[in-house]
């Protein structure tokens, strides 16, 4: 089956337009409600960032791959080296959380092109969101509310929740069934939105990126799961580092007719087309280098547009409130 090309007029601020009116029409949840929500699950954390709160700051470089030029005629793939700064980090909004949960990993990284555009990427390390749409996101996090008498979410109320949200199981049974990763470059990591490559012919194709570690997946063993050493991601990462760059290939993986292009819930078919799109290469670690950026996926470099994913749309405006509340020691 080839490749599905698909052809829009719709700019990046337009679809950004859209989060706000038409691709929200239907939409209760706002970004505040999930900012709050977090408050409530993982308790106030003042100056912190509300969602992925324990992380470290990276630095490196990435570099394109020009062959993707049949597809995009963005110059972040131009086959040029740029600078990046990005971050590894937990899931949630706790900043002391145990690296041994069967949680989300997450890949943030802002690259700075030649001609002073920005790209954004936010990636977990699962192939799938956790619910297809924010309505059905919000009800799953309240869902998981502590209990006001026992302190700890109702496991009943969270599988009630599931049983009749069904798109809010597959990312819980991934978790389930994987183990941790035994360190953050360790794991693939998943983009879950579509977004639109634009061709110098003016075609654009959909497509979800993915990054796979240089260095093979691992997870931890029974014995760590059972017995982490404390805050072992860092210290991991900064041994790894010490040897030399970790790196991480971008794949794209090219949408066919009748992929779900707006529901990061669904897993798109293993059999699908994958293309290469260059290598991220990780070389120092720590330090507050990343502090001050908002890694809002949806920062495109020019000739990369984000679809109408209401998913993806409302991440700007929930990074945002995050990300002036962080600064303001709130």
């Amino acid at each position: 089956m080839k490749a599905m090309f698909l052809t829009t007029s719709l700019t990046a601020m337009s679809l950004l337009s859209l989060s706000s009116t038409n691709a929200n029409a239907a939409t209760i949840a706002t970004p505040d409600q999930f900012i709050s929500t977090f408050a409530k699950i993982f308790g106030e954390h003042k100056g912190e960032r509300k969602g992925h709160a324990k992380g470290v700051c990276v630095s490196g470089e990435f570099q394109g791959d020009k062959t993707l030029a049949t597809y995009s005629d963005s110059p972040l793939f131009s086959g040029d080296v740029f600078p990046l700064t990005g971050r590894f980090s937990m899931a949630g909004g706790n900043p002391n959380a145990a690296e041994n949960s069967r949680s989300p990993r997450g890949f943030a990284a802002q690259i700075k092109l030649g001609n002073g555009e920005l790209q954004h990427f936010s990636l977990l390390s699962t192939p799938v969101f956790g619910a297809k749409d924010p309505d059905s996101f919000l009800g799953l996090l309240q869902a998981t509310i502590p209990d006001a008498t026992t302190g700890k979410p109702d496991p009943a109320k969270i599988a009630a929740y599931r049983k009749a949200h069904p798109d809010t199981q597959p990312q819980a049974d991934f978790l389930a069934k994987t183990a941790p990763p035994a360190s953050y470059g360790s794991t693939p990591y998943f983009g879950l939105h579509s977004f639109y490559l634009k061709n110098a012919s003016g075609q654009q194709q959909a497509v979800r990126w993915q990054l796979t570690p240089v260095d093979g997946s691992k997870g931890l063993t029974a014995s760590e799961i059972a017995a982490p050493p404390k805050d072992f991601l860092v210290q991991r990462l900064a041994e790894r580092l010490a040897q030399g760059a970790l790196k991480f290939k971008l794949e794209l993986v090219l949408a066919e007719a009748g992929y779900p292009l707006l529901d990061p819930s669904q897993a798109w078919p293993v059999s699908s087309k994958v293309v290469a799109g260059g290598e991220f290469r990780i070389t120092q670690s720590g330090g507050d280098l990343c502090k001050n950026i908002n890694f809002d996926p949806n920062v495109l470099a020019s000739g990369i547009t984000p679809s109408a994913d209401p998913i993806l749309l409302m991440r700007s405006g929930a990074y945002a409130i995050s990300f002036g509340k962080r600064l303001s020691g709130q």
